[in-house]
């Protein structure tokens, strides 16, 4: 059962189409991160979510209500922004109350002057106050409820921000890079912390990134957007073991997947030196060209042996617990990334002539559209190769 469901999101500005039919589901207390690179709408679908842009065409449903048309205050979401929108000259707490006062208190009652003569808005001030100490202090946030946003950090700010959001309760939290504005270690402090927070709450998020590292490390299931399109989605391991697309491939991987530009022999088969894939389209045609992917962790360097193709090392990067190996192919002048541990990589230099190989189990292979190939390894046998998966 979904509780948020976007259907067919299509829309376009000064012509040019941002989105194109984008359609997702998220399921009760699921987190969804929509990953891709600047410019590809993913932005533009959350503020869509959010009631903040109209969708040129689809729908959007949370539960059994149609949110489409709705304007973005009748709609029980939350968003956090990547800039936070902090009111500067109001406190954390008077910050983190806004939403609780805009929605518990008539436009009487929040007048200066005529609002304590209202009945029962004493006591509803007394409720938001104390719904908002709760929330500072499960943020670990309940010492800055004086200060105001310029007296506090980048990761105070975001914390506010957070409150502000969850305060509510809302059905669906929708987050816009809201780490982007910190540094790299109060990123990954932060990140442990959303999720912890998500899960206490217990209701769908859609998170937007371009780091591919927040999406893999926070999400139940990534969303990837290219160009305006949803490529893929699905869990964070299935997202890089197989990407069903050259560009999810692409995006996906630090150091990025090996890309290699390769043919259809004539029996069928796709072959980076010893490694051999039977593609299960027979009727391929022969010659037809195709990109072979090769993630840098399954690239072999043999610095003595016959197995593998000819290249030499360009540069080397140490990472401590890995060696980066850049290495160019003699034969097509590609650049293969080779990830090693020190013992693997131990005694290589620029310069060097090694060999590069890979199991065919772990090459995959795409169509010139993009989309990938369903391929089989060939296992060689005493007499014949036999196709395997």
């Amino acid at each position: 059962m979904s509780v948020l469901s976007l259907r067919g999101i299509e829309k376009s500005f000064n012509g040019n189409s941002i989105l194109k039919g984008v359609s997702l589901d998220a399921a009760p207390g699921e987190f969804i991160a929509l990953v891709g690179p600047s410019g590809c709408g993913k932005s533009t679908l959350l503020r869509i979510l959010a009631g903040l842009e109209t969708a040129d065409s689809g729908t959007i449903t949370m539960g059994d209500q149609d949110l489409t048309r709705l304007q973005a205050a009748a709609r029980n979401v939350a968003m956090v922004f990547q800039s936070y929108a902090l009111y500067p000259h109001l406190t954390a707490a008077q910050n983190i109350a806004v939403p609780l006062v805009m929605r518990r208190l008539s436009r009487a009652q929040r007048l200066p002057l005529v609002g304590p003569l209202m009945p029962g808005q004493r006591q509803i001030i007394a409720d938001i106050k104390r719904d908002v100490r709760d929330m500072a202090a499960s943020l670990k946030i309940d010492h800055l409820l004086d200060r105001k946003p310029g007296q506090m950090s980048g990761g105070q700010r975001q914390r506010v921000a957070l409150g502000r959001a969850m305060v509510r309760r809302p059905a669906v939290f929708l987050m816009d890079e809201p780490l982007s504005n910190l540094d790299a270690n109060l990123r990954v402090h932060a990140r442990g912390e959303i999720v912890d927070l998500h899960r206490r709450a217990g209701v769908p998020t859609v998170y937007v990134t371009h780091d591919q590292a927040e999406a893999l490390s926070m999400a139940d299931r990534v969303a990837v957007m290219i160009g305006g399109s949803l490529l893929q989605i699905a869990p964070p391991s299935v997202i890089y073991d197989d990407p069903r697309h050259v560009e999810v491939a692409k995006f996906i991987g630090q150091p990025r997947i090996n890309l290699l530009a390769s043919q259809v022999e004539e029996d069928g088969t796709v072959a980076f030196g010893q490694a051999r894939v039977r593609l299960a389209d027979r009727g391929l045609a022969a010659g037809r060209s195709v990109t072979l992917g090769l993630r840098p962790e399954f690239v072999s360097i043999d610095r003595d042996g016959e197995n593998g193709l000819p290249a030499r090392v360009e540069r080397i990067e140490f990472l401590g617990s890995e060696i980066i190996v850049y290495s160019r192919m003699e034969m097509s002048g590609d650049t293969m990334i080779a990830k090693l541990t020190p013992a693997q990589g131990a005694g290589l230099f620029a310069g060097m002539t090694v060999r590069v190989g890979a199991s065919a189990k772990h090459l995959f292979v795409f169509a010139a559209d993009g989309e990938r190939l369903s391929a089989a390894p060939l296992v060689k046998t005493e007499a014949r190769e036999v196709a395997y998966g």
